[in-house]
């Protein structure tokens, strides 16, 4: 029971840590919360399963093309909702997220539709028993393994490229770095695109997973993964990859011995890091210059 509980948690916490990611570098940056980030999770499933539909079992090709369709989305987003308001008041730039979130769902349910599709088999499952201590199947292998790797790809772009540098240096002072010359509107599309790519990755595992594709699915995804966020401390990316997976396991824990709370553990988690530890587990460089 707690091998396989803890197996299931880690599956599922590595997607909170993808979507969460997104959540984390667009308020490193921008200083807002991007409350449309569950819904470009939501395009992402969507965008995947009709690539699997066309493409088949290429998962990498399909993956790849999934993570560039939502990555050019974020950017749209971006630039129609948030570059317009760059020095707009932060509620300003909030309600605007919170409208395009509206615009994103409602659009979904008007081109495809309001009721749950399956996604196209991509992988063949096959289960594998751990002694008496649980059993585990090939797609959450899967699902940990690729976020797992996408993470450590993530840690390589910003330690090693040009734009995750300058991104790492905008977290820090955004205003510093544009007299440096450096341009914050292509840092901006850039952080966009990464966050975006990563929902979107997350948006076809959990497709793929689940076998259930639906237009509601970025919000419940999405606030979780913003609970991650918070948990690790938003703005933290180290904090986003363990705030997501100790989600994903507390959730898991939760849901076993308390079925009917699964959902209401995350926001509880998320109330309980506020009070007493609002810096979250990374102790997150925003608190740490207030206080």
């Amino acid at each position: 029971m707690f091998v396989q509980q803890l197996i299931n948690g880690l599956m599922l916490g590595s997607v909170y840590a993808l979507i969460a990611l997104g959540y984390t570098l667009v308020y490193g940056i921008m200083k807002f919360i991007n409350f449309a980030h569950g819904d470009i999770f939501m395009w992402g499933a969507f965008l995947g399963m009709f690539l699997a539909g066309i493409i088949g079992g290429n998962f990498i090709l399909v993956l790849l093309l999934t993570m560039f369709l939502t990555g050019i989305l974020g950017v749209a987003v971006e630039k129609v909702a948030y570059k317009p308001l760059r020095n707009a008041p932060r509620l300003v730039v909030t309600t605007s997220a919170i409208g395009m979130s509206i615009v994103l769902s409602n659009l979904a349910r008007l081109l495809i539709g309001s009721q749950t599709f399956p996604m196209k088999k991509i992988l063949q499952v096959k289960e594998f028993a751990l002694g008496n201590y649980a059993v585990v199947n090939s797609l959450q292998i899967f699902v940990f393994l690729t976020g797992l790797i996408l993470m450590l790809l993530l840690a390589g772009f910003f330690r090693h490229t040009r734009y995750g540098k300058a991104i790492r240096a905008a977290s820090e002072d955004k205003q510093i770095v544009g007299l440096m010359g450096v341009n914050m509107d292509q840092v901006a599309m850039v952080t966009f695109f990464v966050g975006s790519a990563l929902a979107g990755a997350a948006g076809l595992l959990v497709g793929m997973y689940y076998d259930a594709v639906y237009s509601t699915m970025g919000y419940a995804a999405g606030l979780k993964a913003f609970t991650a966020a918070i948990l690790g401390g938003i703005g933290s990316i180290p904090g986003a990859m363990a705030g997501g997976m100790v989600l994903g396991v507390i959730e898991n824990f939760g849901a076993a011995y308390l079925s009917e709370w699964r959902d209401g553990i995350a926001f509880a988690v998320m109330i309980l890091v506020l009070l007493i530890k609002p810096s979250g587990l990374f102790n997150a460089d925003i608190y740490r210059k207030r206080a």
